[in-house]
């Protein structure tokens, strides 16, 4: 392995991480009080003010557009960009209700609802491997999730959240791997965080006009906009093209146990050897989906 790919590798785990990290954050800034609508309009909107700074920075595009193919991507993206803002604020919902280790895990039920999604959209029937990971994935779930054991008690109101986040998560994954690919990845990310704090600042406005306060901004919203909105797309814009698309999501596979182990060190939740287990197994089925594109050469 030569070092372009360790580097590749290296950075996507970092990413990765960074993502892993966030569920921990908002738990301990509820703690303090703050509300899901403060955390998720403060984490966006200064996301999206650290992707106009990067896009100032760095982006030079030279190609030349017409207005209207322009235009049109722009509104694609923003239309995309919307499932991103659910995202997060079912995701923050659904933690409020479930430990971090069970919202990571509903998450991470992306990867078989986008096996689902992808097998409508492009009518084309799953192969075996990515079939034997979608069993492999709910198997590792039900272990992940306690949900054998008797005196586990799980809110489901914070399943039912979780599993929209995970959906439009999934959109989410869809639409920025498929819509105006010829822009810049920071130009992409942009506009498709305008999408997304504009239909949170939608949501939230109710209850931000009764309750809205300030110092979010200064704390809880900086560290979650560095490490959900900032950092990320640096990293794996950086990291994905030194490795393929296989390596890649294999790696990006360690957000669960990163995020499971935040939990466990910062919040001191309780995970034992079951939800362990699952973890590892939902890890080896993502590896397993992906075991075509790893070795498929780089083009």
């Amino acid at each position: 392995m030569n070092n372009s790919i360790l580097k590749g590798g290296f950075l996507v785990a970092l990413g990765a991480s960074s993502y892993g990290m966030l569920t921990t954050f908002v738990k301990m800034a509820y703690a303090e009080g703050y509300t899901s609508y403060e955390i998720t309009f403060s984490q966006m909107l200064l996301g999206l003010i650290g992707i106009i700074i990067l896009n100032f920075l760095f982006v030079r595009e030279k190609q030349v557009y017409t207005e209207e193919t322009k235009t049109k991507s722009i509104l694609k993206l923003m239309a995309a960009g919307t499932s991103l803002g659910l995202t997060s604020i079912f995701y923050y919902i659904a933690v409020k209700y479930i430990p971090v280790s069970i919202g990571i895990v509903l998450l991470m039920q992306s990867v078989w609802i986008g096996v689902l999604f992808e097998a409508v959209m492009a009518k084309k029937r799953p192969g075996l491997n990515k079939i034997l990971a979608v069993v492999v994935i709910l198997v590792g779930t039900v272990l992940a999730t306690n949900i054998l054991m008797s005196d586990i008690e799980l809110d489901w109101r914070g399943i039912g959240w979780g599993l929209l986040a995970a959906l439009s998560y999934t959109v989410t994954i869809y639409t920025s791997n498929t819509l105006a690919l010829h822009l810049h990845s920071f130009r992409r990310s942009l506009w498709m965080m305008v999408g997304g704090t504009l239909i949170i600042a939608i949501i939230s406005a109710p209850y931000l006009l009764e309750q809205f306060n300030l110092d979010i901004f200064l704390k809880w919203g900086l560290i979650l906009a560095l490490f959900g909105t900032i950092l990320p797309p640096i990293l794996f814009t950086s990291g994905m093209p030194k490795i393929n698309v296989g390596l890649g999501a294999i790696i990006s596979s360690v957000e669960l146990p990163v995020a499971v182990l935040m939990a466990y060190l910062l919040l001191d939740e309780v995970v034992n050897i079951y939800q362990w287990i699952g973890i590892i197994i939902i890890i080896l089925s993502v590896i397993l989906m992906n075991m075509p594109k790893l070795f498929k050469k780089k083009k």
